[in-house]
């Protein structure tokens, strides 16, 4: 550590009163933060004279020791090697990949990386999810409008609007069996006989097999069995067998599994959730939309909101999805909550933040504002929840519903039943009003400028 670092970090020391005077203490890119016990201990004027110390801030019960980019890491690195003090690394608003990365660190639920494996799987479709979901929702207008009346253009729009829910399990095996290990085509076998007609009429040891029992969560487990079993099978058998034994052992032993033990476990996962999620958004109507509404960034924050995915292609295969509408709020609540940082701040630097996320925000990526302003800020953030959890109440009272997934913001519209545009746009905007009424009344510290 050069002699620099060590004047400036002992400096800091010196004239707050010592360790044992220091509450709290972090470090953003250029600045190390204090808060004291005593405020009255800090020497200010001593302080500013440090070689090295650019300036002191005073904000609040916060005191802001300036010294320069890099510079602040590294003091901290030396006080928290020779004190008993625990410093943590805090990036500024605006710095997104910064605060993201640490943020999915440090809240990172236990399930969180076996979740992103999920979600890894379900990335992909989400072009064709929109495209044929856009495709839906305008052939709906076309038919209910009567704009067009030949039926064998409606028709041809309805088939293409259809193709990625008839063949969505093939699809997902396929990425399902990339994700877990195995043969992408191996997997889209598997996943294409758990939808099979053929299987309809089998009967074994007395229960009758059905053609898609379990849906998108039966597809997984299917998968994820066969890839398993492909990988041990390739490691055991001779290498002048394995291409021919590994496939057909594959798929004649997964596939009794499946049909006998995967799928009926399937089925009873996917009904439940099915059935809980309908029973609860309908019975509990706006206090579970507040509910889910207001819980979802924080779910964000932990990784466990990648776990939805499946869910919510399960929810898609057997009608309009409910939970979606619900939880894009959450998007809605942070530009409303952003927008009053906008209108509060005095920071120069902030304002030029907010107005550059904004616009993406409106259109459903609300990464950029969550990472870069609402968390960094702390309060915001609070507001945001409470803006979500607002609109979220009025989705659920109106009982909101997609025909896709992959779109959030004001573009989801466009996947909204078409008797139910209007109810979702009133949602979005009371996601904002709220967002922004509860950030404007809770505040925060607006950061001084450097």
């Amino acid at each position: 550590m050069s002699d620099k670092i060590k004047n400036i970090a002992n400096g800091i020391l010196a004239n707050v009163g010592g360790e044992t005077n220091i509450k709290s203490f972090e470090n953003c890119m250029t600045r190390v933060r204090l808060v004291l016990k005593d405020g009255s201990k800090l020497n200010k004027t001593t302080l500013q004279k440090v070689d090295g110390v650019m300036g002191v801030v005073e904000s609040g019960d916060q005191v802001q020791v300036i010294v320069g980019p890099s510079v602040a890491s590294k003091v901290s690195d030396y006080i928290r090697s020779n004190t008993d003090l625990r410093v943590k690394d805090v990036p500024e608003f605006g710095q997104a990949d910064e605060v993201k990365a640490q943020t999915k660190e440090r809240y990172k639920a236990p399930l969180s990386d076996v979740f992103k494996k999920i979600s890894n799987i379900f990335i992909p479709l989400i072009p064709a999810f929109i495209g044929s979901g856009l495709i839906m929702g305008i052939n709906n207008i076309l038919i209910n409008q009567e704009i067009v009346k030949n039926t064998n253009i409606t028709g041809l729009l309805g088939a293409f609007a259809g193709a990625v829910f008839a063949y969505m399990a093939i699809m997902v095996g396929m990425n399902a069996a990339k994700v877990f290990g195995g043969s992408p085509a191996i997997g889209g076998l598997m996943a294409g006989i758990t939808i099979s007609p053929a299987l309809a009429g089998i009967t074994l040891f007395g229960r009758e097999l059905v053609p898609g029992r379990g849906g998108i969560i039966a597809v997984l487990l299917v998968v994820w069995f066969a890839s398993g079993l492909e990988k041990r099978l390739r490691k055991a058998i001779p290498e002048t067998l394995e291409l021919i034994l590994t496939p057909l052992l594959t798929v004649l032993i997964s596939g009794f599994v499946a049909v006998l033990v995967l799928q009926p476990i399937g089925g009873a996962i996917s009904d439940g959730i099915g059935k809980a999620v309908t029973t609860a958004i309908e019975g509990g109507g706006p206090v579970i939309g507040f509910i889910l509404g207001g819980a979802f960034l924080p779910l964000v924050m932990t990784g466990l909101h990648q776990g939805l995915t499946p869910i919510h292609a399960d929810l898609l295969a057997k009608g309009p999805n409910t939970l979606l509408p619900i939880l894009a709020m959450a998007g809605a609540g942070q530009v409303g909550a952003s927008i009053a940082v906008y209108v509060k701040t005095k920071n120069e630097r902030l304002k030029r933040t907010v107005a550059s996320a904004l616009p993406v925000g409106i259109l459903g990526v609300g990464e950029p504002l969550i990472y870069g302003v609402t968390l960094p800020l702390g309060k915001p953030f609070l507001g945001a929840c409470i803006g979500g959890a607002v609109g979220g109440a009025i989705i659920a009272a109106f009982n909101v519903g997609s025909l896709s997934m992959g779109l959030s913001g004001i573009p989801l519209a466009l996947l909204i039943e078409s008797s139910k545009v209007l109810q979702y746009l009133i949602g979005i905007l009371g996601a904002y009003i709220a967002g922004f009424i509860a950030t404007y009344l809770i505040g925060f510290n607006d950061p001084v400028e450097e």
